[in-house]
């Protein structure tokens, strides 16, 4: 559960953000993240799916709520990753695991 959570406070920071989901049925939704909760559960604003011509029942779609279950990626622009924040919150983790296992 500690991994979770390193993912859950990395996918808050990126609140506000444009990404993109590909759900384990092969549909991809982009749109704006709005919030993200402790189970990597994502509510998308803005939405808008990648293959409309496959999937034209979604093309209305504006809001969405997905399940963390669903989710296959989640595909973030690099520009918008604080790659110094994920790497100094990785070794606090590894340094944690390390500390416990003596």
């Amino acid at each position: 559960t500690i991994i979770l959570q390193l993912f859950f406070s990395f996918f808050k920071t990126l609140v506000g953000k444009e990404i993109a989901v590909e759900l384990k049925n092969d549909v991809v939704l982009t749109g704006t993240l709005h919030s993200v909760d402790q189970y990597l559960n994502i509510k998308l604003t803005n939405v808008s799916v990648v293959n409309e011509n496959r999937y034209p029942q979604l093309t209305a779609l504006k809001n969405c709520f997905i399940r963390g279950s669903v989710v296959r990626y989640v595909q973030i622009n690099p520009s918008d990753v604080d790659t110094e924040l994920l790497q100094d919150a990785t070794r606090k983790e590894n340094s944690t695991e390390v500390t416990a296992s003596a």
